[in-house]
């Protein structure tokens, strides 16, 4: 499988009360797919995985799987910090029909390099579904080191790694490392990092999986087709959504991009506590950058 270009970490839209907004979401998966995304990430960090329980988990990949009719592809969001709910949910994932996984380094418990490795090798050795990595330590305090990477890369059924970390230093190690697999389309390199994902594709990534893309899916799309036969044009794309970009992260993610969903008319306000609705303080410089894209 080769899944590559722009990929949406899509929000789960909420009611005001923290119900599932069902509508919203499928409203959502729709303008998505009409604006040229190549795949959605369905509950991942953005999707507020962490405050969704495990029988709403299944529903959500079940219902992206059947709005998605096959158009794009599928990764759902299966990382967990124990190794036995992670593997739990992969398997819900493949009998959900999803394309691929997305797995998080294990949070909070922070294992050594030798626990990352078998925990990603066990999910791998027991569900035969593409299954991508994603190295986000600022989140999780756990980093997967390009060594593990290049242990992990040559197992059939992981795909490739989400890289968050904006570090194109260890986008290039990986590269070198890894260089094998890459070459042959084995092994795929996804930023994960809105703000520098331009270089990272030119440097020789694959794709990337975006919380911006939520707002501006069309634009994401085009820097991602752009980037080897109009790097000019990708160029100035990609500087003309920076100011979104900054906005998008001046709270932790999903807060900002479900306020600004919510500003385009797209969903409802909600969303799950320990988060909250944007801060006042931030709404008029979020604004501000939507009205220059003409979103709002």
């Amino acid at each position: 499988m080769s899944i590559k270009g722009s990929i949406t970490a899509l929000v789960t839209p909420m009611h005001e009360n923290g119900d599932l907004d069902w509508s919203s979401l499928e409203k959502l998966i729709n303008f998505q797919i009409d604006s040229g995304i190549s795949g959605l990430v369905a509950v991942g960090t953005t999707g507020e995985s962490a405050t969704i329980d495990f029988s709403d988990h299944i529903k959500l990949i079940k219902f992206f799987v059947e709005n998605a009719h096959g158009r794009v592809n599928i990764i759902a969001g299966t990382g967990a910090n124990s190794t036995e709910e992670a593997l739990l949910l992969t398997k819900a994932a493949k009998d959900s029909g999803a394309d691929a996984a997305l797995l998080v380094s294990p949070y909070y418990n922070k294992p050594p390099q030798e626990g990352i490795y078998r925990h990603h090798m066990k999910i791998a050795d027991e569900v035969n579904l593409p299954q991508i990595l994603y190295n986000v330590p600022s989140r999780t305090a756990s980093f997967i080191e390009p060594e593990t990477v290049l242990k992990l890369s040559s197992h059939e059924n992981i795909l490739g790694i989400k890289d968050a970390t904006g570090d194109m230093e260890n986008h290039k190690k990986i590269l070198d490392l890894c260089k094998k697999d890459i070459d042959s389309d084995k092994f795929l390199l996804y930023s994960g990092d809105d703000f520098s994902f331009l270089e990272f594709l030119k440097l020789g990534g694959h794709g990337t999986i975006s919380v911006t893309s939520n707002v501006v899916p069309n634009l994401v799309s085009n820097i991602c087709n752009l980037i080897n036969s109009n790097f000019q044009e990708a160029k100035r794309l990609d500087e003309s959504i920076q100011n979104l970009n900054k906005n998008l992260f001046c709270e932790s993610n999903p807060i900002p991009v479900k306020w600004a969903l919510y500003q385009m008319g797209m969903i409802e306000k909600g969303i799950r506590l320990p988060l909250v609705e944007l801060n006042q303080s931030f709404r008029n410089s979020l604004k501000e950058s939507l009205n220059e894209l003409n979103l709002i």
